[in-house]
């Protein structure tokens, strides 16, 4: 019976540990996508779906007419904002703020890119109703993936933490270009001058040192709102505005950039990812209606994520090594750096938000990749867990 208690209080402690930091947050997303999963598979399947995509009886802006488009083009633009404070403070004071320390995780980044693009078309067979999706297993989700890793804890060194995490942001960086470039139609000039008007009050703001936080604030959803109305993704509106906010010190020793990314980093991880897995990974499995894993857009999807994303970073890696371009980070074996690589097939939550770019006037599709998300995400996961837990620490 001791020995009982002993266990149980053992698994107790290990549950309390991974609910708090970076595992909290992976096991939370996880836990959102698996309520998910379960609704859409359910008898309350319907209102699922009805509560997200039925029509609000009111709406303060027209272009936002259900609970799905707010969580996906208004709370996901402040979850890009938050993306975009941290791409500024590591460009500025961070792991990709000299050539030396950029050069390894932005060839990685950069060849676990293109791989799981090239992964995609090929296992799609080149069918043109298809082609739309190939950046959809191009990203990494910095909140799953690093989740998964912290669950290893000190069997994990801190050198790979942190090139998964340049990695993932390197690849963060060009999802936002991929969404302004690829899937940005229909431009309306008017709208998009009166965003560049906003950001160019940010930026001359920071250059003559006035305003505060809710003059930024103010201007960042200006932003927003004309982006919204201009064509342009409003997520690339929240990259924009959070790269004009000044990073400096203040009289008073404050960085208004640091200081916007701490206050928002638990709403971003804690309430408005988990809500957009919830609104985003359910999709029927299986039965009259589901959808099958071996359908070519799913199978493609994973394949990138789970056979892309590792040949790409682990091999480029490699290379980059072998030829003195860079060197291997400091305690990390080569049986840890594919374990790492793995964990980048977590594509999850930009690859859900890709898909639903991808395929604006086709839902079958969109329903579709998403299977195809999350299969490759889930297999990435276990088995970049499974690798790194077995490499133990250090060696070669």
């Amino acid at each position: 019976m001791p020995q009982h208690r002993h266990f149980a209080n053992h698994i107790a402690a290990a549950l309390r540990r991974a609910a708090h930091g970076e595992a909290g947050a992976g096991l939370l997303l996880i836990a959102a996508a698996i309520l998910a999963l379960l609704l859409a598979n359910s008898p309350a399947a319907h209102a699922y779906h009805a509560v997200l995509h039925g029509a609000l009886e009111w709406t303060p802006i027209a272009h936002l007419g259900d609970v799905h488009a707010w969580i996906n083009d208004a709370a996901m633009a402040l979850f890009f904002f938050a993306v975009g404070l941290e791409i500024k403070r590591e460009m500025l004071d961070g792991e990709l703020a000299s050539p030396a320390r950029r050069r390894l995780p932005v060839i990685a980044a950069i060849a676990g890119m293109a791989v799981p693009a090239l992964v995609y078309l090929a296992v799609s067979g080149g069918d043109p109703a298809l082609r739309p999706g190939w950046a959809i297993p191009a990203a990494t989700d910095i909140a799953f993936a690093v989740g998964v890793l912290a669950l290893l804890g000190r069997r994990a060194p801190p050198a790979l933490r942190l090139l998964l995490l340049t990695i993932a942001i390197v690849d963060d960086i060009g999802a936002v270009a991929i969404i302004a470039l690829v899937y940005t139609k229909g431009i309306d000039l008017l709208w998009l001058a009166g965003a560049a008007a906003c950001l160019a009050l940010m930026l001359a703001s920071g250059r003559l040192r006035i305003g505060n936080g809710w003059s930024y604030a103010a201007l960042a959803i200006l932003t927003w709102l004309c982006s919204l109305h201009s064509g342009v993704h409003a997520t690339v509106a929240g990259v924009a505005a959070a790269l004009a906010i000044p990073m400096r010190l203040d009289k008073q020793g404050h960085s208004l950039l640091l200081h916007m990314e701490h206050a928002l980093a638990p709403w971003v991880t804690y309430l408005i990812l988990p809500l957009f897995a919830l609104a985003n990974a359910g999709t029927e499995l299986g039965g009259n209606g589901g959808h099958s894993l071996t359908s070519p857009l799913p199978l493609a999807v994973a394949a990138g994520l789970v056979l892309g994303k590792q040949l790409g970073i682990f091999g480029a890696i490699w290379a980059a090594c072998h030829l003195r371009l860079a060197q291997r980070p400091d305690g990390a074996s080569w049986a840890q750096l594919w374990g790492m690589a793995l964990l980048c097939g977590v594509g999850f939550t930009m690859s859900l938000f890709i898909a639903a770019l991808a395929f604006p006037a086709n839902p079958e599709l969109v329903e579709q990749a998403k299977l195809g998300v999350l299969a490759g995400s889930l297999v990435s996961a276990v088995a970049g867990f499974g690798v790194l837990r077995l490499a133990g620490r250090g060696g070669d």
